[in-house]
């Protein structure tokens, strides 16, 4: 385990780092002792100087639920992250210039919460306790390099876990109510960016069913005495791979029956 200290140290760094919008290196480097729960300790670490600011928790993202994302990573587990009501868009929001300082985009459906869950629980009742789903753009953001520049090591899943699990932003889109009668693995989306068609997928591609990825959520968070609560939204994992958003694009995200969202990067 890292020391208090670091962790803390940690985190002032990954929270000067979005101020600043200057990226620090790899915290994998930095501590090469650092395990899973460290990452989850760095994280948390960082939302507690956030709510201190007077933050407000609103949900739960959920990372890494494709088969090929994780083989990359070399693991076999999501990740998971905490969202903050400073990060939510409306559709056809415009990103101010300088907000993020690597940002990409995801799809992925939301599930809007109308009970809590907690601890080891099944797709049927995450169903249950769902009021709404809306499709949703998540905006990406990478506190800590990609790649260190000296040696060339990318940023593990360690790095990705104490930044949040990446995320900066969620652009939300309508509700839909009649979600039960929908086949959660057939709902996808069409990613454009500028009228381009960067990326296509499907629910199927997030851990076989989205609403899998959200029981895996509430049984890990049990774990560490936490719940997803009522009214909460949580993101349950990309089935597409990040599209990059420079400042100027455009990008627009149709999910069918579900309807059209996007935003611009100003």
């Amino acid at each position: 385990m890292m020391a208090p200290a670091a962790i803390a140290a940690a985190a002032a760094a990954l929270d000067e780092a979005e101020r600043t919008r200057r990226q620090i290196g790899l915290l994998s480097l930095t501590h090469p002792g650092m395990d899973m729960d460290d990452a989850y300790a760095i994280q948390a670490a960082w939302i507690a100087r956030k709510l201190e600011r007077g933050r407000r928790v609103v949900g739960w993202k959920i990372g890494l639920t494709s088969r090929a994302m994780q083989a990359a990573l070399s693991i076999d587990i999501p990740d998971s992250g905490v969202l903050l009501d400073d990060m939510m868009f409306v559709d056809g929001a415009t990103i101010p210039p300088g907000r993020f300082i690597e940002p990409r985009i995801e799809a992925e459906i939301a599930f809007v919460m109308g009970a809590g869950l907690a601890g080891e629980v099944g797709p049927e009742e995450v169903l249950a306790a769902t009021d709404h789903i809306r499709p949703v753009l998540e905006i990406l953001d990478t506190r800590i390099l990609r790649r260190d520049p000296a040696t060339g090591r990318l940023r593990s899943v360690l790095d990705t876990i104490a930044d949040n699990a990446a995320n900066a932003g969620v652009v939300t889109g309508p509700p839909c109510r009649d979600f039960r009668d929908r086949d959660l693995r057939w709902l996808g989306a069409i990613v454009s960016r500028d009228g381009v068609i960067e990326e296509t997928g499907l629910g199927a591609g997030v851990l076989g069913n989205p609403a899998l990825a959200v029981a895996w959520l509430a049984e890990r968070l049990a774990r560490y005495g936490q719940r997803i609560e009522p009214g909460q939204i949580v993101l349950s994992g990309s089935f597409i791979r990040p599209v990059e958003a420079p400042p100027g694009s455009r990008i627009e995200a149709d999910f069918g029956p579900l309807g059209r969202i996007g935003c611009r990067f100003a």
